[in-house]
């Protein structure tokens, strides 16, 4: 594979004539380039008026690699051949090398160019290409490729140091001006010797010599190229090597992409996820135009205005910037009635605002680079969990949530440069064992979070946070004006038939199981759990009728017999003969669910065995026990005009590696989460954390 690299424009602001002297400076030998060993000039010709000069020098190098491989290879230096052409008149240096040394193993390509800035001809600019293809290389091409690299890159930087050090020894000598080249009077002789175009680069040196390479043309800032003040200005220090590839993907963009060209913040942004490969970069970036286009993503970006359903009850908004000048924005996850505004406004007007808040949030740093000169990326999110509990595991919303993850992680990387999560509850584990394979890596390690009060004083909010932009409901003296939130309506809930997009609905009967509850037959779900401390998690809406829950647990199938594995649902599978307290025991207290409630819970398993969710129709006082029914009961209850409840439920079983393994993960990626952890492997290894929560 060819190793290719563009550097951006680097603008000396000393004049051509100037840069030049400097540049002779570097010949033949020159301390300030260590491995530059030395050099002798293998031909040189002038045209006849001084105009051009045409110099070939063979340049020694050395060798700076492992000993056992320079000993494999036999050299301790290796040689290449450079070919300049200076053109008075034009005011350019076109430089082209390639190496002697191994040529028929590795080719390594250099071009460069000195020219003069198109905008102020007291300046110069300098850009260079350099491309490596290593055919064999005794079984150490991949070694090679990376020395070749690394080392090329350092004297990329090093080789713009070394001449803005001989442009202060001339001016310290006293050499600021160098007047510039003016052709001399041309005798009649001369002038027949001249006659008839010729091409100044092309001058006979005095023998054979290699085709030279094409050279970089003329540079010319005409917003086609980046400067290198340009990038350290407005996007931020990079390295000679994250310089290329945003050059060479930006390039391959104008010249290949129809359509609106993705400003450079953005294209470093997909770099960046990818850790500068640049295929991958491009295959990503390309993706995400294609999607943007398809949908519309600019267009609807402008027009979006959020119902004002979202306006009031989605508690999310900016607040100021943090400590490093990030955009700031607020979300009050645990006041957001996430249900309720799901169906209240629907899955896809939610996903829109989300993605109006990240466009919002790449303007806002844009902004912030203006007003604070430095280059601002990435904003902040902080979001508060009090309030959050089961409810907002309901499994649409969940599922909503991993599809907005998926969509932002592929369209806008890398523009959340922290996430301070706040007042993280015990039920936050299971949310994140959710949601948190969908994550980036890259992006969990951007993650802190704090439970309980952690976030107030040293190592909390104000390492990151002014104290004067603290909200209010955060111990700070700020007032924030971020929406509070709150349960929705049900009178705001889209009805069946003005719901906007009604697969959404059928999407939400294929997640669920229905079921229905006679008078003394209750509905049983066994699930078979094959190691401790895994976590039962369930999802239940009451259609009809009022329902008693409860989940039991039994060292033994409820049924035996030939079955699968995993878990089977049906009327009743408990056997009418087991006794409470000896076959099997409660390990959740009933629960009485009315119609129109949707209840979410989780339970951490203690011990490996069988485990009953079960509903049963509510009866009177005493009705509530644990005695099972009999034949004439689920007869009875059939031939019962009314008597039936109806339920869409929904279970998960999450397994203890799963469980454990995201907690550890997520552990590592903050320096404040250590008790909430501690607190949830405490609760699974003695007193199991569980529970249920009726949300509406």
């Amino acid at each position: 594979m060819v190793q290719k690299y563009q550097s951006p424009v680097r603008i000396y602001k000393y004049p051509f004539e100037l840069v030049m002297a400097a540049y002779e400076r570097r010949f033949p030998t020159c301390p300030e380039i260590p491995v530059l060993l030395g050099s002798q000039v293998l031909r040189e010709a002038r045209s006849a008026d001084g105009a051009v000069h045409v110099v070939e020098r063979s340049c020694r190098l050395r060798v700076e690699a492992p000993r056992l491989l320079r000993k494999i290879a036999g050299v301790e230096h290796v040689v290449f051949v450079q070919r300049n052409v200076l053109n008075w008149r034009e005011r350019t240096l076109l430089i082209d090398a390639h190496n002697e040394t191994f040529a028929s193993r590795v080719v390594v390509r250099e071009n460069c160019s000195y020219a003069v800035h198109p905008e102020n001809e007291d300046w110069t600019c300098f850009e260079q290409s350099a491309s490596l293809d290593i055919h064999s290389f005794f079984g150490f091409e991949s070694a090679l490729e990376k020395i070749a690299m690394n080392q090329y890159t350092a004297n990329v930087k090093r080789g713009k140091e070394v001449i803005e050090h001989y442009l202060h020894e001339l001016v310290s000598q006293g050499i600021s001006h160098i007047p510039r080249w003016t052709p001399a009077p041309v005798r009649e002789e001369d002038a027949r010797a001249q006659a008839g175009p010729r091409d100044p680069g092309s001058l006979e040196v005095g023998g054979p010599s290699n085709p030279p390479t094409p050279a970089p043309e003329t540079v010319g800032l005409d917003g086609d190229k980046l400067d290198v003040d340009y990038i350290e200005r407005r996007l931020g220090h990079l390295t000679p090597v994250q310089e290329s590839c945003l050059i060479q993907l930006r390039q391959w963009l104008q010249e290949n992409h129809k359509g609106k060209i993705p400003k450079d913040q953005h294209i470093l942004r997909f770099l960046r996820a990818r850790d500068f490969h640049l295929d991958k970069a491009r295959e990503m970036l390309c993706q995400s135009l294609s999607w943007r286009k398809q949908h519309q993503v600019d267009l609807l970006c402008q027009t979006w205005r959020p119902p004002a359903v979202l306006e009031e009850f989605y508690a999310g908004g900016w607040h100021y910037q943090d400590v490093d000048g990030r955009p700031l924005y607020i979300l009050r996850l645990g006041h957001m009635d996430t249900k309720g505004l799901m169906k209240a406004v629907g899955e896809e007007a939610l996903l829109w605002h989300v993605l109006s808040v990240n466009e919002e949030g790449q303007k806002r740093c844009e902004g912030n680079t203006k007003q604070f000169g430095r280059p601002i990326s990435s904003w902040t999110c902080l979001v508060d969990l009090e309030g959050l509990n089961m409810r907002h595991l309901w499994r649409p919303w969940v599922k909503a949530l991993l599809r907005m993850i998926e969509v932002v992680e592929a369209n806008y990387p890398e523009t959340l440069g922290r996430l301070l999560i706040v007042r993280a509850p015990r039920v936050f584990p299971v949310l994140w064992t959710l949601i948190s394979p969908f994550i980036n890596e890259n992006t969990r390690q951007k993650f802190l979070i704090y439970s309980g009060s952690n976030y107030q004083g040293p190592g909390g909010l104000v390492d990151y946070l002014e104290e004067e932009v603290i909200p209010d409901f955060l111990g700070g003296e700020c007032l924030c004006n971020v929406p509070e939130g709150g349960l929705v309506p049900k009178s705001l809930y889209l009805t069946d038939e003005a719901q906007e997009h009604a697969d959404q609905l059928r999407q939400w009967r294929d997640t669920y199981q229905s079921a229905s509850v006679l008078r003394g037959a209750p509905h049983e779900v066994e699930v078979e759990i094959l190691e401790g401390e895994s976590v039962i998690t369930w999802d239940f809406d009451i259609l009809r009728g009022d329902v008693v829950f409860s989940l039991y647990y039994t060292k033994r199938a409820a049924r035996p017999g030939p079955r699968e594995p995993g878990a089977r649902a049906g009327g009743q599978l408990m056997d009418k003969g087991w006794v409470l307290g000896s076959e099997y025991s409660r390990v959740e207290a009933p629960l009485v669910c009315r119609e129109g409630e949707s209840i979410q819970g989780s339970h951490v398993t203690r011990w490996p065995g069988v485990y009953l969710l079960q509903w049963q129709m509510h009866g009177p006082p005493g009705h509530v026990a644990c005695s099972l029914p009999g034949m004439e009961d689920v007869l009875t209850a059939l031939h019962s005009p009314g008597a039936r409840c109806k339920l869409l439920y929904y279970y998960e079983v999450l397994a203890s590696e799963d469980f454990r393994g995201s907690m550890s993960s997520l552990a590592s990626c903050t320096s404040r989460f250590s008790q909430l952890s501690a607190a949830a492997s405490s609760s699974s290894s003695g007193q199991s954390h569980s529970g249920s929560l009726v949300s509406r």
